[in-house]
């Protein structure tokens, strides 16, 4: 039984401080003992540390920021008339993303970007049809910027986005184009519908003959509206209207790449059109052809087939070697034509000169430069050039294949210039650079003297030398 230190009182009474535990002498007032936190042994091992703005923490707010961009993710949502659950996955990506430290300390611009990328993730994810550009017009940043930052999110997050098809954009893609009587006149207008299901026939086309692979959809898109709307009424109104016209009138924006897109639509519509029985050829011309567009589609399948046999038919180009790659389309060799393939020499007099005819005198500036010993017997005539001496035929031989060594040979026709549908990487290869190689250096090579002096001081170096070398000992 413990006992007061002062009076020797066993009357000691808990007496709690606040989170403290005292011993108090009840007698004397005396504090026996303090500072025992713990009234056990069990807890005084078994607890643990705990911090105290964890005991009186609640649950963590979301930041302004984070909060204006959910703000911005539901209002494009809503502007582009999302359904509930579209909406929910943006804000939630938008909120997972956030929080990554590759997004967490970055410019505002880069976070608007992140928004919008987080709705076109959305929009893909559940198959709803939605360009980029869309949405970096409705956001106004640079569709680049909004490209890298889609690319970095979807790298961070670790989620794959279905690729969508340019059919699909179609659709929302046509009914921006006004063109209803009110605003255009009646020989311009067209309906939505028409005008989306002639467009989706071309695009269709295209994508056939490698004109969508790898390019972007929009200039595509609006090439084949274009087309369409020629086609649909081809008079002689709307042929006139180029493309810029047409895009104003219609009050769309029109991308610098797609008259490129119209004239390779153009172009293969022009392929087609000349596999047509009832056309000649000379009648399809890139202005006129989308009057044929509708049989053109209509017999699409046909058309292709028939435009690839006949390429299978026509002959290859002619090729000198006998090699697989085709012949090249550049200038002929200037190397003189091997000795076999010549005229055997005529019989010769005893004067050196063809029996029954005289030397002409233009072949005198070649006899003056042959040997002395290899003219004729009188030294006076000067052989035929069909005729060559023993001498000059050996000269020849051996001159030929430094002349082919040094002409350089044109490099040969790659095979999708001359094929009728081919990818458009195919037609236009990119030039490779050549790389000339150097000389190749073993280390046994030998060192000329000139090299050798080269490394050597002169007289004049050594008595600076040996100036500077006393003036730093002194």
């Amino acid at each position: 039984m413990a006992s007061c230190p002062e009076c020797g009182s066993s009357n000691l009474v808990d007496d709690s401080l606040y989170s403290q535990s005292q011993l108090v002498c009840a007698d004397c007032g005396a504090v026996v003992s303090e500072g025992l936190l713990t009234t056990t042994r069990t807890e005084e091992n078994q607890g643990t540390d705990v911090q105290y703005h964890q005991t009186t923490a609640v649950d963590k707010q979301p930041c302004p920021n984070l909060i204006k961009g959910l703000k911005r993710v539901r209002a494009l949502c809503r502007i582009l008339r999302f359904p509930r659950h579209i909406e929910e996955t943006a804000e939630s990506l938008f909120s997972r993303a956030y929080e990554h430290p590759n997004f967490l300390k970055c410019s505002l611009k880069k976070k608007e970007s992140l928004g919008g990328s987080c709705v076109l993730l959305s929009s893909r994810q559940h198959d709803w049809p939605i360009a980029m550009g869309t949405i970096s017009s409705l956001l106004e940043t640079d569709e680049c910027t909004m490209g890298m930052v889609y690319q970095e999110l979807l790298k961070t997050l670790g989620v794959d986005a279905p690729v969508p098809s340019i059919t699909h954009l179609l659709d929302s893609h046509c009914s921006q184009y006004q063109l209803s009587p009110p605003g255009v006149s009646e020989v311009f207008s067209e309906s939505a519908h028409r005008l989306s299901q002639r467009a989706g026939a071309l695009v269709e086309l295209a994508a056939d003959t490698w004109l969508v692979t790898g390019r972007h959809p929009v200039p595509v898109l609006v090439a084949a509206v274009y087309l369409a709307w020629l086609s649909l009424k081809p008079c002689k109104a709307r042929l006139n209207v180029p493309l810029g016209r047409f895009c104003k009138m219609a009050k769309v924006g029109a991308p610098g790449v797609a008259l490129k897109r119209v004239a390779e639509m153009k172009e293969v519509l022009c392929k087609l059109g000349r596999q047509l029985p009832w056309v000649k050829d000379e009648d399809v011309e890139p202005r006129n052809v989308p009057a044929l567009a509708e049989d053109i589609l209509k017999h699409r399948v046909t058309l292709l087939r028939k435009a690839m046999r006949s390429f299978e038919s026509e002959p290859p180009p002619p090729s000198d070697d006998p090699g697989p790659s085709p012949a090249p389309k550049g200038p002929q060799s200037l190397a003189p034509p091997p000795l076999q393939e010549q005229a055997p020499p005529p019989p010769q007099g005893t004067g050196g000169t063809v029996l029954g005819e005289t030397p002409p005198p233009t072949e005198q500036t070649v006899e003056s430069d042959w040997p002395r010993g290899e003219r004729g017997g009188s030294g006076t005539g000067s052989p035929e050039r069909g005729a060559v001496p023993s001498g000059e035929r050996s000269e020849r031989v051996e001159t030929n294949p430094e002349q082919e060594v040094e002409t350089p040979d044109p490099a040969p026709e790659h095979w999708g210039k001359r094929h009728p549908f081919a990818p458009p990487c195919v037609q236009n290869p990119r030039k490779r650079p050549r790389s000339v190689p150097g000389p190749e250096v073993q280390g046994d090579e030998e060192i000329s003297d000139s090299e050798i002096e080269g490394y050597l001081r002169t007289p004049q170096e050594m008595k600076e030398f040996a100036e500077a070398q006393k003036k730093l000992t002194c």
